[in-house]
């Protein structure tokens, strides 16, 4: 997004080999190209849409233009020279779609063997939960992934059927209400009856209120930016754990628009630090 114009196979596989190497053995996960929406790249012509964040976009493109992928995984597998290799694909709407991308991987392994290219130690594939519809295939995705992450900023924007960049919704529908956590719940129970690690990613894993009741679901991972990692991590050992999922379990069951002041209340009666 920063470059004037597409990195090439080798470029990317520096890149991705850098980070690879700074990260001293810690697991990495790499999420292919996720652009569109919001996310526009400076270098492609981008057709105006009625409803941007509905359209053209993510694993969208990449399905249409597989070249673009396949450049990106073969790349990766480059990069990851025989060490473990994590790779997410980003909006999936359908397991067909799921299953496309992971035939495009497959191809990429495919001819990296045939060249003789070293293969990573371990592959674990996954995807985003970002649009409703795959809920209703979660069973189907669960026989197919190593692991899900839920996108939380979509997965809101689709549920409630709110722009996110429009001012006049952006406190109409809250993550904290009952309607968001009960299809958390329903996400995480179905990967913890499969076995299948489950985070959350977006602006809801780096809100220390929000991330207290992701945390009272019984989500264990959560993905934050740089600056929130302090504040969720204060959090989270501030709160009594099993307390916390008592009391978010028995309020979502409400009808109320949102849990929020309840949990702030919770927090602070509590010692928990939210701020």
């Amino acid at each position: 997004m920063i470059r004037t114009e597409s990195p090439d196979v080798d470029v990317q596989t520096e890149l991705y080999r850098a980070v690879m190497d700074q990260s001293g053995g810690r697991p990495v996960c790499f999420r292919t190209l996720d652009v569109g929406g919001d996310k526009m790249l400076p270098y492609w012509q981008n057709a105006k849409e009625e409803n941007p964040a509905m359209g053209w976009r993510s694993i969208r493109i990449t399905l249409d233009h597989p070249a673009i992928m396949r450049h990106q995984l073969r790349a990766l597998i480059r990069a990851s020279g025989g060490r473990p290799l994590s790779v997410m694909f980003p909006m999936i709407a359908e397991v067909a779609e799921y299953d496309a991308a992971r035939r495009i991987l497959d191809l990429e392994l495919d001819r990296a063997s045939h060249r003789h290219e070293t293969l990573p130690e371990k592959l674990s594939v996954g995807c985003m939960i970002e649009v409703p519809s795959l809920v209703f295939q979660l069973p189907q995705v669960l026989q197919r992934v190593d692991f899900l992450s839920v996108g939380s900023n979509d997965l809101a924007q689709f549920l409630f059927a709110r722009d996110r960049g429009n001012q006049r919704m952006a406190e109409r529908y809250d993550l904290l209400s009952p309607p968001f956590l009960t299809v958390l719940q329903r996400i995480l129970d179905a990967c913890h009856a499969a076995d299948v690690p489950c985070s959350v990613c977006g602006e809801m894993a780096g809100s220390p209120l929000d991330a207290m009741a992701l945390a009272g679901l019984g989500f264990r991972r959560l993905s934050v930016n740089g600056p929130a990692v302090g504040p969720v991590k204060a959090m989270i050992r501030s709160m009594n754990v099993a307390d916390a999922e008592r009391v978010v379990k028995k309020l979502m069951h409400s009808s109320a628009h949102s849990l929020r002041s309840n949990l702030a209340s919770y927090a602070l009666d509590h010692g928990v630090q939210i701020s």
